[in-house]
């Protein structure tokens, strides 16, 4: 194994006020510890309620995402890393509030789908927004996933803010999708 400067990504972290981090395969059972986990630090702090309730509501809304939603693959030539590997961080700045950031691996050929996606949520207000959410609620068009597409929307409305995204290209079949989310 290579040599690890673990005290620089401490650093790191603490410069970034990140106050939690998981890197690994995302369960139903790693994400029932990260709620409890999250609602305990939240419940310890003196954070104001609303904005509790607001990135809990968030995050569920984020990790489900990346649950659902991180491609599997076994072997792949193109790609030697776990399968259903996926990041996520939540940091905190007490100046602009929380910070929510997920990566996951997509194929190519869903990145411009879901940015054209993204991009569209990101234009509306919020009048636009509830909207756009209760015209999905009652369609009954699911995704190859069994989801509704509801969940995007949800983080958007829920935050009040921009949805940030990038995707790294990393082989001829996958992407690297990151999403970064600001609660107020």
């Amino acid at each position: 194994m290579a040599k690890i400067d673990l005290y620089n990504l401490f650093q790191n972290m603490e410069k970034e006020k990140i106050i939690l981090s998981f890197k690994g395969e995302i369960s139903k059972d790693l994400l029932s510890s990260i709620y409890q986990i999250v609602e305990a630090r939240m419940d310890s702090s003196n954070e104001d309620p609303k904005r509790k309730k607001k990135l809990f509501q968030v995050l569920v809304e984020c990790l489900q995402n990346l649950y659902n939603h991180t491609e599997s693959f076994t072997g792949s030539p193109d790609l030697p890393i776990q399968t259903g590997s996926a990041i996520f961080m939540i940091g905190m700045n007490e100046e602009t509030g929380y910070r929510i950031v997920t990566g996951n691996f997509i194929l190519n050929e869903n990145a411009d789908q879901r940015k054209e996606r993204i991009d569209k949520i990101n234009a509306m207000n919020p009048q636009e927004l509830k909207a756009f959410y209760l015209e999905k609620l009652s369609s009954t068009e699911l995704s190859e996933k069994g989801g509704a597409g509801l969940g995007i929307i949800e983080i958007a409305r829920k935050s009040g803010n921009t949805i940030e995204y990038n995707f790294n290209k990393v082989s001829d079949h996958y992407s690297f999708f990151t999403l970064c989310i600001k609660v107020n």
